[in-house]
């Protein structure tokens, strides 16, 4: 027997919202338990439910979502959070997905589009359009990643800088006129600072960030 998910509605447009839950209910897969305009009174029944998933509207009156999100995800953390807003989701899926969020989607997507989300969601994947990718979407580290790159000293960025570029370690001790063994010595560090434990987690992680900041500062 397929599992009917409890859907709860946050939106700023009733009409919207009333459209919304005509799509999600049609096929009985999914069962809609209310619709607010209030996110104070969203936020109270999804406590109180605690549903499969929470449709909000990105920019709600009285309160900003991010912060407001952690406070639900706390409240309900099996509940999955798909954001609908009007503007590109590029740039705010990283932060809502840190904050807790499952998913994001633009007002425009089709009900087709919609459902196929949450179906993804029900099979634990995540859909992101192909859009996106075409433009040079990459997910972007984490807070806690992000914050084991900029631990990083001058010397140890620039060894992985060479190591990524495929150099030596002889030559980089070179380069930088220290022993061999010293090159041991600040790996372990670096492993330790981007929380790895080889040198080819250590590259992709490197590679990636390297390759994120590019596009952001091009």
């Amino acid at each position: 027997m397929v599992k009917v998910w409890q859907v709860v509605i946050v939106g700023c447009h009733p009409t919207s919202m009333l459209g919304t839950k005509l799509i999600l209910e049609e096929g009985g897969e999914l069962k809609v338990l209310g619709m607010y305009s209030s996110w104070v009174e969203g936020a109270a029944i999804v406590r109180e439910k605690e549903p499969d998933l929470v449709l909000v509207d990105y920019y709600m009156p009285g309160r900003e979502l991010e912060p407001a999100l952690s406070d639900l995800k706390q409240s309900s953390p099996a509940s999955h959070v798909v954001v609908m807003t009007e503007e590109d989701g590029r740039d705010l899926l990283q932060p809502l997905i840190e904050r807790g969020a499952s998913g994001i989607l633009s007002k425009g997507a089709s009900p087709g589009q919609l459902l196929q989300l949450i179906q993804g969601l029900k099979e634990g994947f995540l859909s992101v359009p192909l859009e996106w990718i075409r433009k040079g979407f990459l997910p972007m580290p984490t807070s806690k990643e992000l914050g084991g790159m900029l631990q990083l000293t001058k010397t140890e960025t620039f060894i992985m800088e060479r190591i990524v570029q495929g150099i030596t370690y002889d030559k980089i001790a070179l380069e930088i006129e220290v022993s061999r063994r010293s090159i041991d010595n600040y790996l372990r560090k670096i492993y330790v600072k981007l929380e790895v434990s080889t040198r080819a987690q250590a590259i992709e992680k490197f590679a990636l960030f390297s390759r994120q900041n590019k596009q952001i500062y091009a």
